[in-house]
């Protein structure tokens, strides 16, 4: 994942950084140099990456302006370090403040994880084989059944959500989360939110779920890419329906066959050849995880529908000038062309 010089808007506050680093015994002297860059890679939430007495920390903050809810910093904590008893695949978790004081907003410091984070950027470059595709969707995916396995009250988590209801209370709310953030009349946004609340599965199972899983939010060891060495942002992470995380990843899985605006609206390296189709992948995971998939079409338009208000919400913040972050400028068509998928996907009843 590389990492570039900090945004303007988005500096830390070096003094009161280093005094926090020193209190918790990250370093030794406040007189340290500190190179601090920041992730060029998310879209939420602000990710640093601290260099200090030979030392690397990650640290993540809420972007400005925006909402408690989906930036909550210190759930982010919790379920990491309760996770890292049975599920070894997260980042060591190193300090956590709700004081706002410090750095204008609450944050926690992690460990850097060491490895490969393969964005469409990175799998570009590096010019992968249809072969080592076929490896990655597999390890990626057992990844992700073997986190919907977790006992998630042995590890201390039955306090994360409430189960009971998850669908019901997730397609309301989305729905109220879009039209919070909405800045132009889409009306495909508008059929998708009634289908959804008309077609929602009454039934399902649920465990612990990480809600936005998808391949440049793992670290590969290496590139052999058997092995998983972290799952990052955790911002979402709740007890749920796990088709919905399933629906969620299906969502950011463009293939080579899907038009070029929703390529270039949704980059992502599961369009190189060897990535199995949405549908194989839902299959690949009903094989694994000994799962039903009943309903996948409701799981893939509830899927694209989140990434559709995700995006309007980041746009929203970007048209009232809380972030200059070029990228998100065109976030509305984003959002405009998940919910013409979704629509696309209930019409033709299918995620292919």
């Amino acid at each position: 994942m590389s990492s570039q010089n900090v945004r303007k808007g988005e500096e830390l506050p070096e003094i009161p950084l280093k005094k926090y680093l020193l209190n918790n015994q990250l370093i030794a002297s406040i007189d340290s140099e500190l190179s601090v860059t920041q992730f060029t890679h998310g879209f939420s939430n602000l990710t640093y990456l601290l260099q200090i007495e030979n030392q690397q920390f990650v640290l993540r903050k809420p972007p400005k302006g925006a909402i408690k809810r989906g930036h909550d910093m210190s759930r982010e904590f919790k379920v990491q370090s309760a996770l890292q008893t049975s599920f070894s695949k997260v980042p060591n978790m190193l300090a956590n403040t709700n004081d706002e004081t410090i750095l204008g907003s609450e944050f926690y410091i992690m460990e850097k994880v060491e490895g490969i984070i393969l964005n469409y950027k990175e799998a570009k470059t590096r010019n992968i084989s249809a072969h080592d595709y076929k490896t990655i969707a597999n390890s990626w995916l057992d990844t992700l059944v073997e986190l919907h396995a977790i006992d998630y009250n042995a590890i201390g988590l039955g306090d994360l959500g409430k189960p009971e209801g998850y669908v019901a209370r997730q397609v309301a709310n989305w729905g109220k989360q879009y039209l919070n953030a909405k800045t132009d009349e889409y009306p495909e946004a508008e059929i998708v939110m009634r289908w959804m609340d008309e077609n929602q599965p009454k039934n399902y199972d649920y465990c612990l779920i990480h809600n936005d899983y998808k391949y440049d939010n793992v670290v590969f060891k290496d590139d052999s890419w058997q092995e998983i060495n972290a799952v990052l942002d955790w911002e979402m992470a709740t007890l749920g329906d796990p088709l919905m995380d399933l629906g969620t990843s299906l969502g950011y899985w463009t293939v080579a066959t899907d038009h070029e605006f929703v390529k270039q609206g949704i980059p992502s390296p599961t369009i190189f050849d060897g990535n199995p189709k949405r549908s194989e992948i839902a299959e690949m995971y009903a094989q694994k995880s000994g799962r039903t998939i009943e309903n996948l079409v409701f799981y893939y338009a509830f899927g694209l529908f989140k990434i559709a208000v995700i995006a309007q919400q980041i746009y929203y913040r970007y048209s009232k000038g809380f972030t200059a972050d070029p990228r998100f400028a065109n976030l509305n068509k984003a959002s405009e062309l998940c919910c013409k998928l979704a629509l696309k996907a209930i019409k033709t009843n299918k995620i292919d």
